[in-house]
């Protein structure tokens, strides 16, 4: 009798979901959802309590995807873009989940929460990212571009963007595991400093920059933003690539504050970052499982503080499609290198970054977020070119 009502109360909820045919299995009894051919089947091996639908939808299909109780016949991919694109139908209560939704901001917690993404382990990252190491949204500048071809266009165009010039100082500011600051040292002959928390970036970016040669150009700091004031030393350039979705809603000001102070007068800060329409604290399961405290800001709330701080903005530009490409190639990838994930990682990890991957590809395709880059000068800077393609 209790699963009869769960499966009724199951098939209930998700019968909000119409957007497209789906067919929802349990127990051996199938529902249709919508209209038409369903294009995959959900099916439940285990009742999910509908408390923990309300709760949180995304937490509670998400964990039971891990667990292996819920299975998706069908393409993971276009199954999550038809959920995701009916987002407004997701259920969460952010009271209930204060502490989860709301994590400190603290430098200590903050650290420990970007190391628990970062410092998974660089052979993990090896297995399905391109041979750049780049962990950021590509650039396809043509549709045939590998995912190589197309991380080497980005890194590329940010160069580019920032007009570089022999000689000047560049901070990057979450450098990840260093090749933008490798490409800048070797095209530009700038004199590069990174930072990141993250102890397995650095390592590998210390040995990326002796196998290159460029010791004398590139130099690379285990450091939290907050600190870069204390050396005194000021950048002709700055950069920061996918780094500022950790800092949290209340230190978004505090951030921009950061550059002001070490960016020199007229200097240029190119700001790359995942962004969204309005103001949300984020997804449940996204913070539980893979960016504990990680908060996606609106791109007016970074315009505002970068006013505030005199910023003048060159342009803004939205890459959020070349960022579903790159999504859908990593997963395409990470799918290819099962096996050897299995040998190191439970199977409910080897689930759980596939439903991350699949989920993100398929939330930058329904606009949910946005992939923007800002241009701005800290002041007046009447020396750029007056037109935007430079």
């Amino acid at each position: 009798m209790l699963n009869a009502i769960e499966e009724k109360t199951m098939v209930q909820f998700l019968g909000r979901f119409t957007a497209q045919p789906f067919r929802i299995r349990f127990s051996g009894n199938e529902y249709l959802v919508g209209e038409g051919n369903p294009t995959f089947t959900v099916d439940f091996k285990k009742p999910i309590p509908v408390s923990k639908l309300i709760n949180s939808t995304s937490l509670a299909l998400g964990e039971a995807y891990m667990d292996g109780d819920l299975e998706i016949e069908g393409d993971l991919y276009q199954a999550l873009d038809h959920f995701l694109g009916q987002m407004d139908k997701f259920a969460v209560d952010e009271n209930a989940l204060k502490k989860l939704m709301f994590s400190s901001t603290s430098k200590k917690n903050q650290k420990i929460e970007v190391s628990s993404h970062y410092n998974i382990g660089n052979d993990f990252y090896e297995l399905w990212l391109d041979k750049s190491m780049n962990y950021s949204c590509a650039y396809f500048r043509h549709d045939d571009d590998t995912l190589f071809q197309a991380q080497l266009n980005k890194t590329d165009y940010i160069l580019r963007k920032l007009r570089l010039n022999e000689g000047m100082s560049l901070l990057d500011i979450g450098c990840g595991w260093g090749y933008l600051l490798i490409e800048a040292a070797k095209k530009y002959k700038v004199k590069g400093t990174g930072i990141t928390l993250s102890t397995e970036q650095y390592n590998e970016c210390q040995r990326r920059i002796k196998q290159e040669g460029v010791e004398d150009f590139v130099t690379v700091e285990l450091m939290d933003y907050r600190d870069l004031v204390k050396p005194g030393k000021q950048y002709d350039r700055i950069v920061s690539v996918g780094m500022v979705e950790h800092v949290g809603r209340d230190n978004y000001q505090l951030f921009i504050d950061c550059v002001r102070d070490v960016l020199k007068d007229g200097g240029m800060f190119l700001l790359h970052f995942i962004s969204a329409l309005k103001e949300h604290p984020g997804d449940p399961w996204i913070k539980k499982y893979i960016f504990p405290g990680g908060v996606i800001p609106s791109l007016r709330e970074i315009v505002s503080s970068l006013a505030e701080d005199q910023f003048h903005i060159i342009d803004v530009e939205n890459l959020r499609l070349h960022y579903n490409k790159t999504l859908l190639y990593w997963l395409k990838n990470y799918n290819e290198h099962l096996d050897e994930v299995r040998e190191v990682y439970s199977e409910r990890f080897v689930r759980m970054w596939n439903l991350y991957l699949a989920s993100c590809a398929a939330t930058f395709h329904n606009g949910i977020i946005d992939l923007h880059q800002i241009i701005a000068t800290k002041g007046i800077n009447n020396e750029l070119p007056l037109v935007r393609w430079y």
